[in-house]
This record gives structure tokens, sequence and C-alpha cells, in this order.
């Protein structure tokens, strides 16, 4: 079956919305796990996009680290919208430990921080939960009044809404789709997205032993001599800390070149320039633009292919990508996974050289080494999905 996890977990949670009772008085922790059950029901449905063909756990399924594995002829760097048909110019991200992301702020360095999807558009998961419905690549609803509609018809959705929510929830559209948004981005904050236990989580408790390669790639990792993985992938203060997310957030410019194959297929052309955070409509900096928000190195072993435009298609190639800032002479100009230059960045102002370049040039065995920790981030039910 192509999606067992995905259809053993829908059918469990429309039986769950079905026991819900019509109570007022629900203690909060009751309320919680209902709103949480019904967030799960509304993730895997695909009747709330135009077609009946494409819900949220389509382009993010959870037996594949929460990506979209569809094949589409461009090697799963963009995803089809509900049409089948329509691709838009982005490799959707995990939602692996998405919970974690803050909302979106400027910090007082300056900043920006968090938001949801690469530019951070959507200052939080809510936002984000309910953007997909509405966008004409993805589910392609004309309307927040087309989706509530959408949920009035369905055989359980009205009773749940109204059990949870109030008898006149759907008499406000807004209101409405923003419960929907809400349950959602709840369920997207449970432990199944966010679990902590992967052989690094493990090995933080003294339940596992890093290999001496795994061992390596972590000392390079935290270094702060011989790589600057963390500058970036680092959110907690102190290295080797409980609830790491590998990510700080930010945003940065590291010179990404455009994925060639998806735009010749998308009909955005080659002239076409993606301008990362400056395509956030709350960001008018033009030293912003090219910039795209750091994700989380949790599961990335699995969530290729790589970058906000899913051009590099394994994990260490894009170790290599980064090298290249560090090495010397003409081996800096070649991607050693092609044997051919390396592409030339979509937008080349406003790269971080100062981050880029603080490090010596790694040799074959401390990049194998980053991988290989890299893959101890992988949770726990994904292990056997690494190669």
């Amino acid at each position: 079956m192509k999606y067992p996890i995905t259809l053993t977990l829908l059918f469990s949670f429309c039986l769950s919305l079905l026991a819900l009772p019509a109570v007022a008085d629900e203690k909060a922790d009751d309320y919680q796990t209902r709103l949480e059950d019904l967030g799960r029901a509304l993730f895997f449905d695909v009747s709330l996009s135009r077609d009946r063909t494409q819900g949220c756990g389509t382009c993010h399924d959870p037996s594949q680290a929460f990506i979209d594995w569809r094949e589409n002829g461009v090697r799963r760097a963009l995803s089809m919208g509900n049409d089948m048909h329509s691709l838009g110019d982005r490799n959707a991200p995990t939602l692996s430990y998405a919970a974690m992301i803050p909302d979106f702020y400027r910090n007082i360095e300056g900043d920006y921080v968090g938001g949801l999807f690469w530019d951070g558009r959507e200052a939080d998961l809510e936002g984000q939960a309910g953007g997909p419905f509405l966008n004409p690549l993805e589910m392609q609803m004309t309307d927040k009044a087309a989706v509530v509609a959408r949920l009035q018809e369905h055989t359980l959705f009205p009773r749940a809404f109204k059990s949870l929510f109030g008898e006149d929830v759907f008499e406000d559209t807004d209101m409405a789709f923003r419960r929907m948004t809400e349950a959602i981005a709840a369920f997207e904050r449970t432990d199944f997205f966010s679990p902590f236990d992967s052989k690094y989580d493990r090995y933080l408790k003294g339940e596992y032993e890093p290999t001496v390669q795994e061992e390596l790639g972590m000392t390079l990792f935290f270094s702060q001599q011989f790589s600057n993985c963390n500058q970036c992938h680092q959110l907690k203060t102190f290295a080797e800390s409980e609830g790491e997310t590998f990510s700080s957030y930010k945003y940065f410019n590291i010179g990404t070149p455009v994925n060639r194959e998806a735009r010749q297929v998308n009909g955005l052309g080659m002239e076409h320039i993606d301008r990362g955070l400056l395509e956030n409509p709350h960001v008018n900096d033009p030293a912003e633009a090219g910039k795209f928000k750091t994700p989380t190195l949790r599961n990335v072993a699995l969530t290729a292919p790589y970058m906000h435009n899913g051009v590099f298609q394994d994990l260490k190639t894009v170790v290599q990508f980064y090298n290249k800032y560090n090495v010397r002479g003409k081996a800096a100009d070649i991607n050693p996974a092609t044997g051919e230059s390396w592409a030339e960045p979509e937008v080349s102002d406003n790269i971080d050289l100062e981050k880029l370049q603080s490090t010596p040039a790694l040799d074959e065995r401390r990049i194998d080494a980053l991988v290989a920790f890299m893959k101890m981030l992988t949770d726990k039910r994904y292990e056997h999905l690494v190669q």
C-alpha cells in the first residue's frame, strides 16, 4: 500500500471524531486532545482541495519524514498541485519539528528570524496551515468561503467543529477558517511530528554509542575551528543540548544556484529570480534578497532534494557545496557530483561570505563524517530508510 501510515491514522482519527461528545465545559486537556484529533483528520483529508485530490499529508507524508516524495518529472524538487499538473518554484520543506519554529520577528541585531515557509511570509504555524488551501498552485480553493463550505459538506467535520467551537462556528467564515488552521496547527505541535528520539537524542541520554565516523562528524559540526555548520544550524546556546532542532531559523544567502530542470517545466523561465526573504510582504530591504530560512537538519538524510529549490539531490553534495567556499584553486569551481562547474548563484548579492569562508577546507574523510553525523539526526521510526 502506498501510504500505509497515512491511511491507518486517518481511519483511527475519523473514529475518534465520531466519538466526540458535545459538552461545553470539557477540561482543558481533553479539549486539547480533541482539537489535535480534529487536526489529524483535517491534515489527511483530501476533500478540502478543489478537485478533492490533495490534503496536507499529500505534500508532507508522515511515512517519509513529512516531505513530498511523489515522482513528478522534476525528481521531487517541486510539488504538484491539486490538478496534478501545476508546479510551484520551491521545494516543500519537511514539517518535522516545524512546531519549534518561532513566530516571525526581527531580533535586536536586525536579523529576521522564524516564520513559516522558506521566506517566513506566514508568521506562525496557523498561518502556514491555511496557506496551501488558497494557493492557486496547490490545493486551489478559490477563497475561505469555499473551504468552509467543504467543511460543512463533510460527514464528520460539522459535528466536530460545533462540539469544539460552538454551534455558531460556521456563521463567521473567517473564524471558521481560523478554527480549522488552529486544529491543524495543534496536530502539528504533537510529538508525532517532533519525537526527539534519534540516535543523537539517545546518545545524549547515554543510550547510543556513536561510531568513530559519527563521533568525528559530531566534533566537526560543533567545532569553532574546523567547520561553521553550527553557526546557522544550532539553536541552543550550548553544543550537544537536548531539544536541539539544528537551525537558528535565521535567513542567509548561501549562493544557491537556479534549479534549471525545475524552471524548464514550471513555466517561470530562466530569467525569473526568486528573491527569497524579499518576497515576504513584511520585508522591503534589498539587502535581504536571496536569503532563505535555515532549515532544520532533523531527518535531513531523508528530505532530499535539498535547498529551497531542490537543486541538489544528495546530502554529500550539499556539504561539498558549502566546502567549495574554502577550497583553493580550480577544484573550488568543480562540483564533485557532476564533474562540471558549480552553477552561478541565483542572487549574487548579499552572499554571506563571512560565515561561508571562515574555516579550512574539509577533506573527503571529514565530509563523509559530517554526513554520517547528520544521519544520526533521523527519527527512530525512519532509521530503516537511511542508506
